[in-house]
């Protein structure tokens, strides 16, 4: 007689990503994609055969969302405290931002004007890309979508400075054109929501052409044409015509002076 196959049960994280792609009402397909993989790939993760890496799931827990990010964000090794020690603190004091901003320093792009924080501020959790923006005169990262980017870690802020925090992402910056404004070595936070040209005149964006990758510089609108143009004016305009190429991934809303 034949024996019987025994059931392996499914574990708890595989479970968990099927429950999540069923939320959503997407195919594996589409999770593969919103994620950057295959739907092999997912497959086999609903199956229990593979789990997935570290940086999955970042990916997944953002799409997860508030209700259940933090499973799949501990799957990944990561915290609560870790993620609460990753906010920028003074060498001076060892006090947060959530007490005053010292060396990492906060800069409201739309007003220019220091923000102290509240001790009661409610932090929500972002995630820092791997993708690079890149000032004037050099190449940044390749990708279409800030949502099909993966994941270095999650660092939190307050939620009063992330009007859509399930659509905001942090970068990093590489280069000088933005100086004095925004320095080499920044994080940005961008709100993909605000992509509209007609309300980001003048607005702080990141912006990306399949040729020049990831971009970040100030959208103005004249006339007859919009133009990606430098705070440091040794730097050419990026002119955004019709066949450019170049299209508006989102605003700054921020930056931190300061990596943590």
């Amino acid at each position: 007689m034949a024996k019987l196959a025994r059931h392996i049960p499914i574990p708890e994280w595989a479970a968990r990503i099927t429950k999540l792609r069923k939320r959503l009402k997407i195919s594996q397909g589409e999770l593969a994609r919103k994620v950057e993989c295959s739907a092999m790939t997912v497959s086999r993760w609903e199956r229990g055969l593979l789990a997935p890496s570290a940086e999955y799931y970042l990916q997944l827990g953002k799409l997860a969302g508030k209700s259940e990010c933090w499973f799949f964000w501990g799957q990944s090794g990561l915290q609560v405290g870790d993620v609460l020690s990753m906010l920028p603190r003074s060498r001076k004091t060892g006090h947060s931002h959530t007490d005053l901003p010292t060396e990492a320093k906060l800069e409201a792009a739309h007003a220019g004007a220091r923000t102290v924080l509240n001790r009661e501020s409610i932090l929500v959790p972002l995630l820092l890309l791997k993708a690079t923006a890149v000032t004037h005169g050099n190449a940044g990262t390749k990708v279409l979508s800030l949502d099909r980017s993966l994941a270095a870690k999650v660092i939190t802020a307050p939620v009063e400075w992330c009007p859509n925090p399930h659509y905001t992402s942090l970068l990093r910056v590489k280069g000088d054109s933005m100086e004095p404004l925004i320095h080499d070595g920044n994080i940005l936070a961008v709100d993909s929501l605000q992509t509209d040209r007609d309300e980001l005149d003048s607005k702080i964006v990141v912006a990306t052409s399949e040729s020049k990758g990831l971009c970040v510089s100030r959208l103005r609108r004249y006339d007859t044409l919009d133009v990606l143009e430098s705070e440091n004016h040794k730097y050419e305009s990026i002119v955004l015509g019709k066949n450019s190429g170049w299209r508006i991934l989102g605003r700054v809303l921020w930056w931190i002076s300061a990596a943590p």
